[in-house]
């Protein structure tokens, strides 16, 4: 196996924007497009990962840039700062989603554009839940840890299947948020499931942040994926 990565610009907006394509390259044949949401801190190298591992599955992964080239940071503080803008305008976040889709569909990797799925972490996971909210046409979305207040406005009709992965003592997504999320989905007629795991808090995929990290929920959460995934596209 060869990964092959590219660089995917764009803009909307006026704003510039470059996703992180990957795919195994030997072989000519399309394959569905997972896109990557990112966590509070934008595009990075654990998303890059993500979207690596993807390729590594048959997928074309795509990391994809929702603050732009010139917020790519290493300091949680200004991240925030981005992310509590995108969390303020909802609107201006599904557009984003909406332009980034395009983009990986457009953007010349050996992929099927009418094969789309998403996940995302943390805040890549209220983004993709946002994502299937705007009533995107994407096959599935998968949420790792994250964040569940819908938008303030109506949403389309979701036509995308729902996975929410979920740690079960995650303080920023107590037992009422997760239920408010499964009578939300339920009213709107989506095909959803959540799976929560115990003694699991929040960010409990990333082996960066210390004292949240859980192999075993990484683990399962990650098959769990990779199975939602092939019941999307075989």
């Amino acid at each position: 196996m060869s990964i092959a990565t590219k660089p995917v610009r764009y803009e909307h907006g006026g704003v510039a924007f470059e996703a992180f394509a990957a795919w195994d390259d030997t072989s000519d044949a399309t394959r569905p497009i997972v896109l990557v949401a990112s966590t509070v801190m934008g595009r990075s190298r654990f998303e890059e990962g993500k979207a690596r591992s993807l390729a590594e599955l048959g997928y074309v992964g795509v990391a994809i840039d929702l603050y732009g080239v010139d917020k790519w940071t290493t300091d949680m503080e200004k991240a925030r700062v981005w992310m509590d803008a995108l969390n303020a305008d909802r609107g201006l976040l599904r557009d984003r989603l909406l332009a980034a889709l395009q983009a990986a569909r457009d953007s010349g990797a050996p992929a099927d554009p009418a094969r789309v799925a998403a996940i995302g972490f943390c805040f890549g996971g209220k983004c993709v839940l946002d994502l299937a909210r705007s009533g995107a046409d994407v096959a599935g979305v998968a949420s790792f840890h994250g964040l569940y207040d819908a938008p303030p406005f109506p949403h389309g009709d979701i036509k995308a299947k729902i996975l929410v992965l979920h740690g079960w003592d995650d303080p920023l997504d107590p037992p009422e948020t997760v239920l408010g999320l499964a009578r939300e989905l339920t009213e709107a007629g989506a095909d959803w499931q959540i799976n929560s795991y115990g003694h699991t808090v929040h960010a409990f995929t990333n082996p960066a942040r210390e004292g949240m990290y859980n192999p075993d929920s990484d683990r399962r959460s990650w098959l769990a994926m990779r199975n939602f995934l092939e019941e999307l596209f075989g």
